[in-house]
């Protein structure tokens, strides 16, 4: 081989060539003479010397075998040099250099070439030479990575679009086999189908250029459909460009949607069909947002009439308190149920009614739904049926045991709660129920218990609360019952 300055090479050119030198690098002549190589190359090629990489392009083939990855040799045309010497042009080849002795691969090489003209205007081929070795093991690391990747992710190459690697997570999403994906074509399994902006993925994946995040409707291999964000990357897999395609999947998202979807739509149906009255306020104020039918029916507020306005400027409870009472027991307890109030209606009435409420989130706010339950006409009723009961009992003598104990049980607000016995009243407290059941008027009573008549009132509430009853004529039908009135007051 001639010195490197003997060579008759312009300046432009040497100036390529030597912004190369931290490569092997290997010239050849037009006639395919090797006519100058430096120290890198022949390291490279395992020779002991530039000389020793062989005198022309036969002798190279000789001394260096090439094969392929897939273990297949090259073709003596196939040779980068004597591609270079057909005026071909060579990018770069990823090669392994065979070992004569063992028949093995002792290196592997990255090739490429270029042609040039030199101050003569005579061709002068240039091959440069590159290690491999750190090439393969960013291959190796990167394909350990997409394997073991959680994230869903595929690989189409471009120049064809099929698919050329699958990692787990998108097997796992899809449900795919690994052989139903891999050398199918991106029109096989479309992982674009229906995207957010489907002419713009398009475009972007022929000119080999990033896809940005959009949704996307994925088939199945059963024939569902999953909701994704796809993403792709240009990438050189095995010197060929693809796209790495990327996923997040956001079926669970979209079924925990559907699921509160239908669970409002539910709450919505039963919020306007429900037989009692109900409305929902916000948590501040009271202020309402919503009531369905039955709260108009039972308020006379219809329409719009009643709505963003606060339930203290209708006055609608009676009594006013009630209103604050609920307030404290909402931040308590987040809720109440059965609170005995009356509500005022439209044109000033009363209505007896039981009201519940409970905070609920809606919309991201914090509301207020009371259920307001009318029980005038029940309330009615009953106060009928006590005051026929107290007719009756006034004299009991011609009354059989059985029949008391029915209408009482008719009277009963809780048929199922657990008798008070007699045993368990104290004798103030016997005393105040057998002059109740005498008839005396509060004055009257106070006066023969040597009592005020709000110390009278505190004990007639304990035997109330006792008995669980709320009302005289329910005091002395339960008395009466029981064998009241006695025949002296204890003392």
């Amino acid at each position: 081989m001639k010195a490197l300055d003997a060579l008759p090479v312009g300046a432009e050119q040497w100036e390529d060539i030597l912004a190369r030198l931290g490569d092997g690098l290997i010239l050849a002549d037009g006639r395919g003479r090797l006519i100058w190589a430096n120290g890198v190359a022949a390291d490279l090629h395992g020779a002991d010397s530039p000389a020793a990489l062989g005198r022309n392009a036969d002798d190279y083939r000789e001394r260096h075998p090439l094969r392929y990855r897939n273990n297949h040799a090259l073709d003596p045309e196939a040779y980068p040099l004597d591609r270079l010497l057909r005026g071909e042009k060579v990018d770069e080849m990823v090669v392994e250099i065979v070992s004569e002795a063992t028949e093995d691969a002792c290196r592997t090489l990255r090739i490429s070439g270029l042609s040039l003209d030199d101050a003569g205007g005579a061709p002068l081929h240039v091959l440069i030479v590159r290690d491999a070795a750190p090439l393969l093991e960013a291959e190796r690391r990167f394909e350990q990575t997409f394997n073991v990747n959680p994230a869903p992710a595929i690989i189409c190459r471009l120049s064809d679009h099929r698919y050329v690697k699958v990692n787990q997570g998108f097997l796992d999403m899809t449900g795919f086999a690994r052989d139903e994906v891999l050398g199918r074509s991106l029109y096989d399994i479309d992982v674009l189908r229906d995207a957010a902006d489907l002419d713009k993925a398009k475009e972007r994946l022929r000119e080999g250029r990033t896809i940005s995040q959009m949704q996307a409707d994925l088939e199945l291999p059963d024939g569902g459909r999953k909701l994704v964000i796809v993403a792709g990357q240009p990438i050189d897999l095995d010197d060929e460009a693809c796209m790495l395609f990327s996923f997040a999947d956001l079926e669970p998202h979209r079924q925990a949607e559907n699921r509160l979807r239908a669970s409002e739509e539910r709450f919505v149906r039963t919020f306007r069909l429900a037989p009692v009255g109900m409305a929902i306020t916000t948590s501040s104020d009271f202020r309402l947002c919503d009531v369905n039918d039955a709260f108009e029916q039972l308020t006379g507020y219809v329409g719009d009439e009643a709505m963003d306005e606060a339930m203290a400027r209708l006055k609608l409870w009676e009594p006013a308190g009630f209103l604050k009472e609920a307030a404290a027991l909402l931040d308590e307890r987040s809720g109440f149920r059965g609170r005995d109030v009356r509500v005022r209606t439209k044109d000033g009435g009363f209505v007896d009614c039981l009201v519940s409420a409970e905070v609920i989130p809606l919309n991201e706010d914090r509301c207020i739904l009371w259920v307001i339950q009318d029980i005038h006409e029940r309330r009615h009723s009953e106060l009928e049926l006590i005051t026929a009961i107290e007719a009756v009992m006034k004299d009991t003598n011609w009354f059989s045991r059985t029949v008391v104990e029915k209408l009482a049980n008719l009277r009963s607000p809780h048929p199922h709660a657990a008798p008070v016995e007699v045993s368990e009243l104290t004798r103030r407290e016997k005393e105040v129920l057998s002059l109740l059941c005498e008839g005396g008027d509060d004055a009257g009573i106070a006066r023969e218990m040597g009592v005020s008549r709000n110390t009278l009132r505190n004990h007639i509430a304990r035997v109330y609360a006792k008995i669980g009853v709320n009302r005289r004529a329910a005091a002395i039908l339960w008395a009466r019952e029981r064998g009241f009135p006695l025949s002296r007051p204890i003392r």
